[in-house]
């Protein structure tokens, strides 16, 4: 079933590959390069899903994601933490994600654990 996806993260080979790779499934996507304005884009795309990079400027992954995890409003969100850090279970626990996925990852990987989303 499609999904909108909204996914944060600073490198830009990073956002168009996740993205070629979701549109091709069907699913609608929406980037950010930095968590400037995280509420405000989260409000105005609406996603069921987030990816969310651990270095994202300017707040950080952690921060943006816990400030999502604080609104009531997006309680039916799934945030999924994905870095290329190798304590990525930990910093995923830390902020408050969902799930968590490690960088590199494997497309099945990232089709599965949005599908299961």
């Amino acid at each position: 079933m499609p999904k909108r996806i909204a996914i944060f993260d600073d490198d830009n080979d990073i956002l168009d590959l996740c993205r070629y790779i979701l549109e091709e499934k069907g699913h609608t996507v929406f980037t950010r390069t930095d968590c400037n304005s995280i509420i405000n884009d989260i409000e105005s795309f609406s996603p069921e899903v987030v990816l969310m990079d651990n270095w994202i400027p300017d707040k950080g992954g952690i921060e943006s994601t816990r400030l999502i995890k604080s609104n009531p409003s997006f309680d039916d969100i799934t945030i999924i933490y994905f870095s290329a850090n190798n304590d990525i279970k930990s910093l995923a626990e830390q902020a408050g994600a969902d799930k968590f996925l490690a960088k590199p990852f494997d497309i099945d990987v990232l089709e599965t654990i949005i599908e299961e989303s």
